[in-house]
């Protein structure tokens, strides 16, 4: 088993956005690396001081 991290900024207004970039992005690697199959999949987001939002980072675990 493998593990590859993904980040991604997230700003006001903009996560729609942010989070498809990160889907193709996490989608590219799969497709590039020829990842026959993904175990599992998890976000988490992280915060500044006042815990707003400002990332996130996506975990992925494959064979």
């Amino acid at each position: 088993m493998k593990v590859k991290t993904f980040t991604s900024a997230l700003q006001i207004f903009q996560a729609k956005r942010e989070l498809e970039e990160l889907d193709s992005i996490v989608n590219r690697f799969i497709e590039e690396n020829a990842v026959k199959k993904v175990i599992s999949v998890s976000d988490t987001c992280t915060t500044d001081d006042n815990g707003a939002t400002i990332g996130i980072i996506r975990v992925v675990a494959y064979e």
